[in-house]
């Protein structure tokens, strides 16, 4: 990891067709969150930098528009290909800014590079269509067109897999973007861009701003009028304010936003598998992910067993910096998130909840770090059934019927994912079917796929990414009338 750090404090901005530092010169540290030590220095942009790169993204769209789908199909397989040979390292860099364990960091790779494989293929499957008029008057034909420049932003628990999602649709779909990766974990998406260009993209097509004054540099991007769309990775509440701040320019908008996962459990699945479900769903990313399983709804009657035996898997599972091998799970992205998901536990235990494992600060590998952390029973009314804990804490509440653990998971303002296991599949999926979800994952703990459509309903977000969905968020529909 001595390279990749080596490398990491010279990371710049890149604007138009240069890396260069930030136009007041200012920059900040990248912070490893398992020891809190500075891995990096990164230049910090201003809202004059992101103007910059608009301009840029504005001149070089209409060569970019031109660029035959196939040279763009092209330029991305050689990203692709170049992703997959560096899956070491970027999975050094991504554990060492972000802190998952390495062999995550390895799937992650994997994933990312799917969506960058996915739309290299999509590339030249854009397609329109010619019909008759039904009067007879004409023809009438539609074609697809790229929105326009666009501003991608991404959040850190994904640093690499985010980038590539919103961006590879949107180079194959003819825009050029900006992305603003969070200020947490830049190097990775620094690294991304790099790895990019030297697979032969064009000067100015993509710039990115990584930098601590997100509010200004995006705000300054949004009131231009040249931006024509803008893609989001994070919270409902910043969703929000984005969509307000997008509002006066009528912004295309993409907006996958924050989760509280419904994990049903019922009375005749196989409780062991339905446990080891429950470890990927719920630990997956350090619990750090908008689809882990938040609030656990068992049926009563194998509540005790399935409580007992998570509460027995999470305990054996090892927790560490996360370039250690043997990790299982690494630390949270700071001290500050512990620190709220321990208010979240013991909210729930003065809420009446069992401890059954975990729930005290791991203070002796360091204030990021917190145990997997098993709640039994916690009353209604505690913050964790609400609220997106972002961390390794599973509580589990017993429930009479399906009627009821659907009522329960459909009992919040969003609804992004959720899991369901059971023994009578028609049973599940008629479940599954009725939770108020943009993805289900039915007898699986994990729902995401390069090849399927991502997103929620209510406020969990707008719009799909991934799959064939993906690439429709970044074109506009042209109708033509012609005449016989």
């Amino acid at each position: 990891m001595t390279a990749v750090g080596t490398a990491a404090r010279t990371a710049r901005l890149r604007v138009g067709g240069a890396w260069r530092e930030a136009s007041d010169g200012a920059s900040f540290d990248v912070r490893d969150p398992a020891t809190s030590a500075a891995i990096g220095r990164v230049a910090d942009a201003t809202p004059a930098d992101a103007i910059a790169a608009l301009d840029s993204a504005v001149a070089t769209a209409p060569a970019w528009v031109a660029t035959p789908p196939r040279e763009r199909a092209d330029l991305l397989r050689a990203w692709y290909e170049a992703l997959v040979a560096a899956t070491d390292e970027l999975a050094e860099l991504m554990t060492l800014e972000m802190g998952k364990p390495l062999a995550e960091s390895r799937g992650e790779v994997r994933y990312g590079a799917e969506f960058v494989r996915w739309y290299a293929e999509e590339a030249v499957r854009i397609e329109g269509a010619t019909a008759t008029a039904a009067d007879g008057s004409g023809e009438v034909k539609t074609v697809r067109e790229p929105v326009g420049p666009c501003l991608l932003v991404t959040p850190w628990n994904f640093p690499l897999a985010m980038v590539t999602r919103k961006l590879a649709p949107a180079l194959a779909a003819g825009c050029t973007a900006i992305v603003k990766p969070a200020q947490q974990t830049p190097l990775t998406a620094l690294r991304l861009v790099r790895m990019l260009e030297q697979a032969g993209l064009p000067p100015g097509v993509v710039s990115i701003l990584p930098t601590t004054r997100s509010a200004d540099v995006v705000g300054a991007l949004l009131r231009d009028r040249r931006l024509r769309k803008l893609s989001f990775t994070g919270s409902t509440a910043v969703g929000r304010t984005l969509l307000a701040g997008a509002a006066p320019n009528v912004l295309r908008v993409s907006m996958e936003l924050g989760g509280n996962a419904p994990f049903i459990v019922l009375d005749d699945a196989d409780v062991e598998a339905a446990v080891e479900g429950a470890l990927v769903a719920k630990l997956r990313n350090n619990g750090e992910a908008c689809t882990a399983a938040n609030r656990f709804l068992v049926a009563e009657r194998i509540e005790p067993a399935f409580s007992a035996r998570l509460a027995e898997r999470m305990a054996d599972v090892r927790v560490g910096h996360g370039s250690d091998p043997a990790t299982q799970l690494g630390p949270l992205i700071d001290a500050h998130a512990a620190e709220g998901v321990h208010a979240l536990v013991q909210d729930a235990v003065g809420a009446g909840a069992e401890l059954l494992t975990g729930g005290a600060p791991l203070v002796d590998l360091g204030e990021s770090f917190y145990p997997p952390t098993v709640l039994r029973g916690a009353a209604p009314g505690a913050r964790i059934w609400d609220e997106e804990i972002f961390g390794p804490v599973a509580p589990v509440r017993a429930v009479a019927s399906d009627a009821e653990a659907i009522a329960l998971a459909n009992a919040s303002e969003v609804g992004l994912a959720a899991y369901v296991y059971g023994g009578e599949l028609g049973r599940a999926l008629r479940v599954a079917g009725a939770l108020e979800v943009g993805m289900d994952a039915v007898n699986r703990g994990t729902v995401s796929n390069p090849q399927a459509p991502f997103g929620g309903v209510k406020h969990s977000g707008l719009g799909r990414e991934g799959g064939r969905h993906g690439i429709d968020e970044y074109l506009e529909t042209k109708y033509l009338a012609v005449e016989a």
